[in-house]
């Protein structure tokens, strides 16, 4: 009899009863039920335990009761028992394996549907017992003739494998796996290809996907046949895929297009992956890759038609696909305009993707569209709209008199937040197209009271001191941001201070007082050290060398890149392998937000027909070349130059302070006379300062307090050796396909060397070895290439030292001793970071004249001294000095106070950061007291452990 919607209805509600249930004694009562001889009241019972471990009351009492339910024909009752058994077997795994003998019976059941039901169940149970037990009935259901049984059985070896790998190896599961996959069902090809993938990313080093032209095209065929979610696996498979030539590339894009058309949008994405992937092998020139470029982008539109949320996921896939391709939506503009009702981070993704694609063919519309988005009601989206007709002007040079004009007709509307936003894109296009829109200056100078916001701000002050020279009344300007200079934010403040130094430097005689008030605000009245160190440079230019000021200052500036936003070109070949994941939606990749190692490969494009790599061999570019020659090994972070780590901060002498020769202060005495003369105002110029012997306050008294120190003799020990530490594991060969690096640094006579240890435990030889570093702190890169003269072959190891110097690029690190590191072989490439002792870089002539030591000591303000304590450290005070000077740390002087040594000395740095130390000793205490006094103060922690790593080692 056929039951309608109100039967349904009616077994809905009455299922409902189990869990109002709340009476006491209840677990007494359903043990009862459960051992009843009635087939019904056994199966409501079994639902009743349902119901209330479904709602977190505790039923593991019932266990055995449950499990004798399992001898039954009931389908229905057999798979509430098996969910029972899954969620209490775990914490009862004695009781369950009561079970096993039910499951392997259930394994040889005429039903496929029971026999499935009973090989799921068994790999969902993890406990280690049962799964010796499993591995009989799982052999016999890889092999069974019916294929939902076979595609069952894969997805539980995948399981099995993650609770015990080396059962699944030793049982010879993996070689049925792969047999799976010419299978003659489609779905149970998918499962198959499906588990494989599961294990390979749990293992990378394993190559399970063996694939091969004859596994491709099992897989294409069987493509056609499965369900949407087994062609999702089938074509990540593919994904991963390397085609032998051209020609096999196109075949498989051939058979992959059909798929692009599928309505499952999950389906669509893996598609345009495989095509995107493979593109990169197609020759331009063919036919077909301009036929295959005007495929991809119809159901790349089609998504644009889904719910807003499918919207922004697929405009995120697209934003990554434009960067790479721009020529596959080059002529769908019209899909990306915003509509009144789209949410505000679909409306931000679309705005983006439109800049990408904008051109001179269109600019005229998407300027026409942009000017009305800057008459919405949504402030953030208004912003971005303002700042993208500054991006339009700058990426179309044809369009920017337009969008220059778009801007000022903006400004006229005196709404606030598009003043702002429509001076900061001025300013940018100022610097691309120089001495060409400096008529709209005017304008822009009468909406300065309304400036709020640091950033409008800071553009405002930049445009006032670069075109100082046009404007009448400039000095008047800057005067008026100078009053309330402390309560700026930084930013301003630096922009402030370099738009001051430009006007005097083009009106110096009218401008001299305003330069001084913005000099000492910066240096005395401040205690920003990025702030002080500009004021100081400034300063000692200005008073040292005007001519080289006016160079340095006003030199022609780089004009700004079209694309500021882009993805870095590795980051993003590696992003497009992800399309469809989340990856693509952050625009990171997996290892930057999946933790652990599992599951995290590194991947990249594959090369076009005719080169041999996929990556550019790192030692080809010359150490220290330009950024734009080497792609950035972890380009993750923002390029952050540190103003401390890129200038000579030593004392302020001429040369490099030498222990044995007298130390001439010459015209760099920024301290000195060149100050005084700038102060005073004692003319209309500044003039170098006086060669003086040494800081005037070097000739007072060295009877008292820290001058004393001076007139003892110094107990200095001889050299030992640096301290090297011992060699750590940087890259597990779990993450590197086989690959363990081992490593550690050291210094010898002034040459610094990476100690590498390479241990192949793949089972393939490896070869065509090459490293590269990113941009570090101390500017640390290889001074030679990874010299590894024979293939290493598996279970061999190999050790290096690799040469370095410091004069790569430079980016400030957080820790400042992280240094990340990319290191290829002929199976891939790997990556890692790992932390570097400073002790490294100390070098050589790092011994400062002791009266120099006293003027530098006093010179550095008080702010910058920072104490540390080294405990259990049991050393006298000469095995300290001659420990510490064998890593090129040297004690100036030695002295005895009150019982206690104190030991006072100096290090360099390989960048010319001076690094001046008290180290106090107790002799009846372990502990010893270091202070330390540098100008680069966020050195001194990294200072401190390598004092640390070299006494208590």
């Amino acid at each position: 009899m056929r039951r309608g919607p109100c039967c349904w209805l009616e077994t809905t509600m009455t299922d409902s009863k189990y869990f109002t249930t709340t009476k006491k004694g209840e677990i007494f009562e359903l043990k009862a039920e459960l051992n009843s001889d009635k087939k019904e009241k056994k199966k409501e019972a079994v639902k009743k335990v349902i119901a209330s471990m479904t709602v977190g009351k505790d039923v593991s009492a019932l266990f055995p009761d449950v499990v004798n339910c399992m001898q039954t024909d009931n389908l229905e009752l057999k798979k509430l028992v098996y969910l029972y058994l899954m969620n209490y077997a775990k914490s009862q795994p004695d009781m369950a394996i009561m079970a096993v003998n039910t499951f392997v019976k259930d394994c040889e059941d005429p039903n496929p549907l029971i026999r499935a039901l009973a090989v799921r169940t068994m790999g969902c149970i993890r406990v280690d017992k049962i799964t010796e037990y499993l591995c009989e009935p799982l052999r016999k259901c890889l092999k069974d003739e019916d294929p939902y049984v076979r595609k069952t059985a894969a997805v539980c070896v995948a399981k099995l494998h993650d609770i015990n790998a080396q059962l699944v190896e030793d049982q010879g599961f993996l070689d049925t796996l792969k047999d799976l996959i010419s299978d003659s069902n489609p779905m149970v090809v998918a499962n198959a290809v499906a588990a494989l993938s599961e294990i390979a990313e749990s293992h990378p080093s394993s190559n399970l996907l063996d694939l091969n032209p004859q596994s491709i095209n099992k897989l294409l065929t069987a493509l056609n046949e499965c369900t949407e979610w087994g062609q999702i696996f089938i074509l990540d498979c593919l994904a991963n895929y390397m085609p032998k030539d051209d020609r096999e590339a196109q075949s498989i894009c051939e058979r992959v297009t059909p798929r692009l058309s599928h309505a499952n949008s999950a389906v669509v994405l893996s598609a345009v992956k495989v095509l995107m992937k493979f593109m990169e092998m197609l020759s331009k020139d063919l036919d077909y890759y301009g036929t295959l470029l005007k495929k991809l982008a119809p159901p790349l539109v089609t998504l644009l038609s889904a719910e807003p949320e499918l919207q922004y996921v697929a405009l995120r896939n697209i934003n990554l696909i434009v960067q790479k391709r721009p020529e596959i939506l080059k002529h769908e503009m019209k899909v990306f305009f915003v509509k009144y009702n789209d949410p505000i981070y679909v409306k931000l993704e679309k705005l983006d993707i439109m800049i990408r694609l904008a051109s001179q063919a269109n600019i005229a519309q998407v300027l026409a569209e942009l000017k009305e988005y800057a008459t919405e009601v949504d402030v953030d989206f208004v912003r971005k709209a303002v700042r993208a007709i500054g991006r339009c002007a700058i990426k179309v040079e044809q369009s920017a008199e337009r969008c220059v004009s778009t801007l000022l007709d903006l400004i006229q509307t005196k709404v606030n937040y598009v003043v702002q936003e429509a001076i900061v894109v001025i300013k940018d296009i100022f610097r691309k197209y120089p001495n060409k829109y400096e008529s709209v200056i005017a304008t822009l100078c009468e909406n300065l009271d309304s400036l709020d916001e640091p950033e409008a701000r800071a553009a405002m002050i930049w445009i006032v001191g670069e075109y100082a020279e046009r404007i009448d009344n400039a000095d008047e300007l800057l005067e008026s941001f100078l009053e309330g200079f402390h309560d700026e934010s930084t930013q301003v403040q630096l922009q402030l201070l370099t738009a001051i130094v430009k006007l005097f430097l083009k009106k110096p005689t009218e401008t001299q007082e305003l330069v001084q008030q913005v000099l000492s605000l910066a240096t005395q009245d401040s205690d920003n050290p990025d702030l002080r160190d500009r004021g100081y440079i400034y300063w000692r230019l200005l008073s040292t060398d005007p001519v080289a000021a006016k160079e340095v200052v006003l030199a022609e500036k780089p004009l700004i890149s079209e694309e500021t936003d882009l993805i870095e070109p590795t980051l993003l070949d590696e992003l497009i392998c992800y399309i469809g994941t989340l990856a693509s939606v952050y625009h990171k990749p997996p290892s930057a937000f999946v933790e652990g190692s599992r599951g995290v490969t590194h991947k990249s494009l594959l090369p076009r027909t005719g080169s041999n790599e996929s990556v550019e061999s790192p030692d080809t570019a010359p150490s220290g070349g330009p950024a734009a020659d080497q792609p950035s090994v972890i380009p993750t972070q923002g390029d952050l130059l540190g103003d401390l780590l890129n200038l000579d901060l030593g004392p302020p002498v001429s040369g490099p302070p030498m222990a044995t020769a007298p130390v001439q202060m010459g015209a760099v005495d920024l301290l000195g006379g060149g100050l005084d003369i700038l102060m005073g105002g004692t003319g209309g110029s500044f003039t170098p300062a006086p060669n003086t012997a040494a800081p005037t306050n070097v000739g007072a008294p060295l009877g008292t307090g820290l001058g004393d120190l001076f007139d003892l003799t110094g107990g200095v020990g001889t050299l030992s050796g640096s301290y090297v530490a011992p060699k750590t594991v940087w890259l597990p060969a779990m993450k590197a396909k086989g690959l363990e690096i081992s490593g550690t640094f050291s210094r010898q006579v002034g040459s610094i060397s990476m100690d590498l240890v390479l241990t192949n435990k793949a089972l393939q030889v490896m070869s065509d070895f090459a490293i590269q570093f990113n941009r570090n702190s101390f500017g640390l890169a290889p001074a030679a290439p990874l010299q590894v003269h024979a293939p290493l072959a598996p279970n061999q190891s190999v050790e290096i030292s690799l040469p370095l110097n410091t004069v790569g690029s430079v980016m400030k690190m957080d820790p400042l001793n992280n240094l990340q590191v990319a290191v290829k072989n002929n199976i891939d490439v790997f990556y890692f970071s790992t932390l570097y002792p400073l002790h490294i870089l100390f070098v050589e002539d790092g011994k400062m004249e002791r009266q120099m030591f006293l003027a530098t000591w006093k010179d550095i303000p008080n702010e910058n001294e920072t104490q540390f304590q080294i405990k259990d450290c049991s050393l006298n005070a000469d095995a300290v000095s001659s420990k510490l000077q064998g890593s090129n740390i040297f004690t100036v002087a030695k002295r005895n106070v009150e019982g206690q040594d104190m030991l006072y000395q100096s290090l360099k740095l390989t960048n010319g950061i001076w690094v001046l130390a008290e180290l106090r000793i107790q002799p009846s205490n372990p502990n010893l007291t270091l202070s330390l006094k540098c100008r680069a103060p966020e050195v001194s922690q990294y200072i401190y452990q390598a004092y640390e790593t070299i006494l208590k080692n």
